[in-house]
């Protein structure tokens, strides 16, 4: 006669063991967020290296050229372009671009966007057929090597001193005189608000008043999502830019400034409310 072994199994979840139940639900939450946060850092990781490299690659490509001439921007912008697609592309990362062909590309344009993320930036090279020099915080022109990059096709200032910010605005309307676009942040810093935007500054439609420049806004909307502000993790998402009706400003002067900076405002302001409730 043949010995038999049985093994036998209690599983706890009968509805008379909430205790039970607890602890098991709990043991699989722990799990699905112990494994989430793994996979965070490690596609963080995979961005950053990607990045970075990418970064050192495009050093001399971005650089010598503006070095040599202004007209030489185009080859720096896309170099920058290809940089952003050999990092975002294996990662998941997409960008969209809607309304890109209101842009006439032989027209100057003062560019305006909302600023919720550091991922804005990738964003505005890929969406933009048009080389573009933008005005950036101070702060960023420290950050090693990518700093010295981007200052290349950026006019860094310190709102704080005002000798900084006569400087940038004689930079850009030099800028403007040579027939190569800006792109200005009114909001003056990333949008961390439940609103859709941060009151604007006056300086860009100052500065379009005075050059008769038009002003085109760039609504960039999911940016927050791939890349939240104060946060070092990175998701994969796609990031979608909209071009809106330029304004034109040749016919106005100071008095008009409220009004200028007040519908461009309202212009972004529905557009951001629209896409948030899609």
């Amino acid at each position: 006669m043949k010995n038999h072994i049985t093994f036998s199994f209690k599983f706890p979840l009968k509805s008379n063991d909430p205790i039970h139940i607890k602890k098991l639900f709990s043991i699989i939450l722990y799990l699905q967020s112990a494994l989430k946060k793994v996979f965070q850092i490690i596609y963080t990781a995979w961005v950053a290296i990607l990045f970075v490299t990418g970064m050192f690659l495009a050093l001399p490509f971005v650089v010598i050229p503006i070095l040599i001439s202004e007209k030489l921007g185009g080859i720096s912008f896309l170099a920058t372009r290809i940089w952003v697609y050999f990092f975002a592309t294996p990662s998941l990362i997409f960008f969209k671009t809607h309304n890109r062909e209101i842009i006439d590309k032989k027209k100057s344009y003062i560019f305006v966007i909302n600023h919720t993320s550091f991922m804005d930036a990738p964003a505005i090279a890929m969406s933009t057929p048009i080389q573009l020099r933008a005005l950036g915080k101070k702060e960023l022109s420290k950050i090693p090597v990518f700093g010295f990059i981007t200052s290349r096709v950026a006019v860094w200032v310190d709102r704080s001193d005002p000798e900084s910010r006569k400087k940038s605005l004689a930079r850009l309307i030099k800028t403007l005189d040579n027939g190569i676009s800006i792109l200005v942040a009114p909001e003056g810093t990333r949008n961390n608000s439940g609103d859709p935007l941060l009151p604007f500054f006056n300086g860009p439609f100052r500065l379009a008043i005075e050059t008769g420049t038009p002003i085109l806004p760039l609504v960039i909307h999911d940016a927050k999502k791939v890349m939240p502000k104060g946060q070092l993790g990175v998701k994969p998402g796609t990031i979608h830019s909209y071009f809106l009706s330029p304004v034109e400003t040749g016919e106005m002067s100071e008095e008009n400034l409220p009004e200028l900076k007040e519908r461009v405002f309202q212009l972004m302001k529905e557009k951001v409310e629209a896409l948030d409730e899609l």
